[in-house]
């Protein structure tokens, strides 16, 4: 896999933007933190660099919300899950509705599930299966709406050039 030092600078960006909203904005959710920022990076990323730079800046998103103390260890398996399912979907579809819905299945249920095992073994939880499921799909919902609006108001930018949407459907 051959990355553009444009693509690059693109994920460094992202990365930079969802560490430093991590220090602003995020919800309490038992064992875990929340971050809609994350989820909005997630969607845009999926679309605007494919599934496995998506999963790329998620990782190191969560890596340094961890290093400085911000985040948790479900940063893993929800952000990294989202993110993929955000840019295969897109993919698919070619559509940003396509994007956050695979943001939402992929971090506020498949991440969400996979989180329980993952707060057991490290974090001494002892939460049920879908403990983390309604926090997930909440902070999930916010980020993939506001990463949709992100990328429906960027795509009408002259400035900017970006794969748009080929047709008006919403989520």
């Amino acid at each position: 896999m051959k990355i553009s030092v444009q693509k690059l600078t693109v994920m460094a960006m992202f990365v930079a933007i969802g560490t430093l909203a991590s220090h602003v904005f995020w919800i309490p959710a038992g064992v875990a933190k929340a971050f809609p920022v994350q989820h909005a990076i997630n969607v845009i990323a999926g679309v605007t660099l494919g599934p496995i730079p998506a999963v790329i800046v998620a990782f190191a998103i969560g890596l340094l919300r961890n290093l400085i103390g911000v985040g948790s260890l479900l940063a893993f398996p929800g952000g990294m899950i989202g993110a993929l399912l955000a840019g295969y979907f897109y993919k698919k579809a070619k559509t940003y509705g396509a994007a956050a819905a695979g943001e939402w299945i992929g971090t506020g249920v498949i991440g969400a599930v996979i989180a329980v095992p993952v707060a057991a073994l490290f974090l001494g939880s002892k939460t049920g299966a879908f403990f983390f499921i309604l926090p997930f799909l909440t902070s999930s919902v916010a980020g993939g709406i506001i990463g949709w609006v992100i990328l429906r108001l960027i795509g009408k930018s002259s400035f900017v050039n970006l794969k748009t949407e080929p047709s008006e459907k919403s989520i």
